[in-house]
């Protein structure tokens, strides 16, 4: 790949802004930029070799919002054919003498996927490619994702770019102030995802300037091998008379991307307000530099959909309930689909320490890999925890990897020939950590040295399907004392070697080693601390033991892995005697604390269940007032302090939303049918089809009582208006994702203020700041939805 050989000794430079160049050269509030590939091709054309002879080696084709929820097939093609012909043009008429490559640009759909939003994960994964498919037919260099700001989204276009082409993939997120994606995810999530599925570069692009993206760039650089790559903006953006205008000047904004280039960046662009002149001054001042050596260290790490998991020093324990051995009660949630009893289960061991939790659903009568598909996205729902997917079935394994929203721990392969045929492609193209199980064809070795040469053995196949040794955990397998009496020293043993000599991580499943035998928690316990002392990296346990929790907090006192003891005293204190409890129903004295915990937690089975309950012996205003209004409330502010994250925000309310529902049909049907609160008016502005922010306002907003009319996305002035003159709501929203679309917010807003001055009007979305609302004459820039709900709060009027 010449562009890959390119990078190796080379500053890779990229283009810089667009959408604000073509606003300069007439773009309308509303109007598609994708179709002026059509309408004006010398203009873009222009625009892609002024950028070439300023010094990029890669220009983006005009497709960012180029994709069938936009466009017919028909017109989508014709664009994408446009679009990569005007930047061939450039490419081979500008006058530069660099290396040139054409980069099919592909941005965010606009929807959230499911669970939190109403797009499939596999619809997504259609819709890229198609684009995907046709930027390879038409002459694309490489792929180019960029301004993803949910790891699903960018997991479903990432998957489409390598089943669908064999080019290069960059992958690039947009990342916020708090240096995570709008869904939570931190770099070190994305970069173990994304490398592990196969990109070619990551890095980040938009939301904010070279200054602010620091911090995100320090972390990439920390945790990925892989080419990183920035294109921030020109600083954060304001309105000077009508147009957007950033607060960076070429000089500055070369500079600061010089030092990140000296700190281990190798691709440098820019973003929303970038010119030409950006990259020409970037080039000039960064010509002498070569790309800088990265010494990252090999780490094997697994991810959820907010962060990651690191082997290491520090053991990991790995929830074991979640498999319906011996679990009567499990089994028939799995037969009967009980899919909440399935989330409390898995609620309740992460409430008790666990690092991961292992999910198995292996059952003779069940169709293991829907169910464990299911499963697994219903658990990601609610749970931030990585998982590890326990089957012994390949079918079921790759249906659980596609749909997995991380780096998931894959549990297990084997050194049997099949074993590894099966699951390493699997490991390579979705990525994973997998559990390494020491036995073979030949069955389990009964000597140390035979497990060890079985993990070389697996270790030299990983490698030629192009898995690293770091991407590889060993068990080498805990069998019953009761049994063997050598047993557990032969597996101690073989967890000291395989670590001390190949450098391996490992792991146990800790109980097997009681099975027949009184007194089991004595065995395992003990056995469980002789493991940790030879070694052992994790351990799939049950976390209802205080016995095993005691064992782990004072290891990790003993090591120095606690600092002032403090996990360890504060485990002490909330010790309680040794109990296995499953979910239990929720009862009537319990039910109106089981309420704001079923909200919490996202559980919307068991939020209607408890509001029926109250319903026996509460006024339903005052299980609205007194449970659902603070269950919402708590979790906003956790939101708001960042230890609550979007997906949570998004299943609490969906929660409250049961219970709400459950508390209309104990209400008079005039009360029921009418909100206490005053009527919102929530739209995307003209020319704007994203509209996740905007419908997670209106969710939020609907759970607080107010009556929202929701007017959808790509919504000219003149309609908003005439809603809020016929409703007379008194408070609108409105959202813009893209820089082009700003002054389409700003012109709906002089459109109220001369025909409903009273409204108060709140804006959002990611090129939006405060200093620019004020400036474009918004009366609140809310950052999040949490905001809008507050702000509409105060501002309402109860009706």
């Amino acid at each position: 790949m010449k562009i890959l050989n390119f990078m190796k000794d080379h500053i890779l430079y990229l283009d810089g802004g667009l959408g604000t160049l073509l606003q300069a050269r007439g773009l309308r509030p509303g109007e598609y930029p994708e179709r002026w590939n059509l309408t004006h091709p010398e203009v873009v054309c222009q625009l892609h070799r002024d950028y070439f002879d300023a010094g990029s080696n890669v220009v983006c084709t005009n497709t960012f919002g180029a994709n069938r929820l936009k466009f017919s097939d028909d017109a989508l093609e014709e664009i994408i054919k446009a679009a990569m012909d005007n930047a061939l043009r450039a490419k081979n008429t500008s006058a530069g003498k660099q290396e040139k490559f054409v980069a099919l640009d592909i941005g965010p759909t606009g929807r959230l996927l499911k669970p939190y939003g109403d797009l499939d994960f596999e619809d997504a994964v259609d819709i890229f490619a198609q684009i995907v498919r046709l930027g390879q037919r038409f002459g694309a260099d490489l792929i180019m994702i960029e301004t993803m700001n949910d790891s699903y989204e960018t997991k479903a276009a990432l998957l489409a770019a390598k089943e669908n082409s064999a080019l290069p993939v960059f992958v690039s997120n947009a990342y916020g102030e708090d240096g995570k994606l709008m869904t939570g995810a931190s770099p070190a999530a994305m970069a173990a995802m994304l490398e592990g599925m196969g990109a070619d570069a990551i890095g980040a692009n938009c939301s904010l300037g070279p200054i602010q993206l620091r911090r995100v760039m320090e972390q990439l650089l920390q945790c990925t091998r892989l080419p990183v790559l920035l294109k921030p903006n020109a600083g954060l953006p304001r309105s000077d008379a009508g147009h957007t205008v950033y607060d960076i000047a070429p000089e500055e904004f070369a500079q600061e991307m010089r030092r990140q280039l000296l700190l281990g960046v190798r691709i440098a662009g820019g973003c929303c307000g970038t010119t030409p002149a950006y990259i020409r001054e970037l080039v000039q001042t960064t010509q002498d530099l070569r790309p800088i050596a990265q010494t990252v260290p090999s780490v094997t790490r697994i991810s959820s959909y907010t962060h990651a998991v690191e082997f290491g020093p520090d053991p990991i324990l790995i929830g074991e309930r979640i498999n319906p051995t011996g679990k009567k009660r499990l089994k028939r949630a799995l037969l009967e689909n009980d899919m909440e009893y399935i989330l409390q289960e898995g609620l309740s061991q992460q409430e008790r320490g666990v690092q991961v939790l292992d999910v198995n659903v292996g059952l003779p009568d069940l169709d293991e890999p829907t169910v464990l598909q299911n499963v697994l996205c219903e658990m990601q729902a609610v749970i931030d925890l990585p998982l590890q997917i326990d089957t012994a079935n390949p079918v079921a394994m790759e249906a659980a990897l596609r749909r997995y929203n991380g780096k998931a721990l894959i549990n297990s392969v084997s050194g049997k020939a099949e074993s590894m045929r099966a699951i390493f492609p699997l490991m390579r193209k979705y990525g994973g950590v997998a559990i390494a199980l020491t036995l073979d064809e030949n069955g389990i070795p009964d000597t140390p040295q035979g497990r060890v040469e079985i993990a070389r053995r697996i270790l030299k196949t990983a490698a030629e399907y192009g898995i690293s040794q770091q991407d590889i955990v060993f068990d080498t397998l805990a069998m019953a004392v009761s049994a063997d009496a050598h047993a557990a020293v032969v597996t101690l043993q073989s967890l000291n070697q395989i670590r001390r000599e190949l450098g391996c991580h490992t792991s146990l499943g800790v109980s097997n080693v009681s099975f027949g035998l009184p007194d089991r928690a004595a065995i395992n316990h003990t056995f469980f601390a002789a493991a940790l002392e030879n070694g052992l990296s994790a351990a799939i346990m049950n976390p209802y033991s205080d016995e095993m929790l005691k064992t782990y907090y004072a290891y990790r006192a003993l090591h120095g892995l606690d600092e002032n003891c403090a996990d360890y005293i504060a485990f002490s204190a909330r010790c309680v005697p040794e109990s296995t409890p499953a979910a239990q129903p929720v009862s009537r004295t319990d039910s109106a604390s089981s309420l704001q915990r079923a909200i919490a937690k996202g559980l919307k089975e068991a939020a209607a269940e408890a509001t029926r309950m109250l319903l026996a012996s509460t006024a339903p205003l005052d299980i609205i007032q007194n449970e659902i209004i603070p269950a919402l409330d708590a979790v906003g502010k956790g939101f708001e302090e960042k230890t609550v994250f979007l997906p949570q925000l998004l299943m609490s309310a969906e929660a409250a939303k049961a219970a709400f529902e459950i508390v209309k049909s104990g209400m008079p049907m005039n009360a029921a049918n009418s909100n206490n609160m005053c009527g919102f008016v929530l739209a995307t502005v003209h020319g704007d089809i994203h509209d996740i922010g905007k419908n997670i306002v209106r969710l939020l907003l609907e759970n607080y009582g107010f009556r929202v009319y929701d007017l959808g996305k790509d919504v000219p002035p003149e309609r908003i208006v005439q809603t809020v003159l016929d409703t007379g709501a008194p408070l609108v929203g409105l959202s813009a994702l893209m820089t082009t679309t700003v002054p389409a917010m700003e012109e709906t807003i002089r459109q109220l203020r001369a025909a409903a001055p009273q409204c108060k009007i709140v804006v959002g979305g990611a090129v939006l700041n405060q200093e620019y609302a004020d400036r474009i004459g918004a009366d609140k820039y809310a950052q999040n939805a949490m905001e809008t709900v507050r702000y509409a709060t105060l501002n309402s009027e109860t009706r």
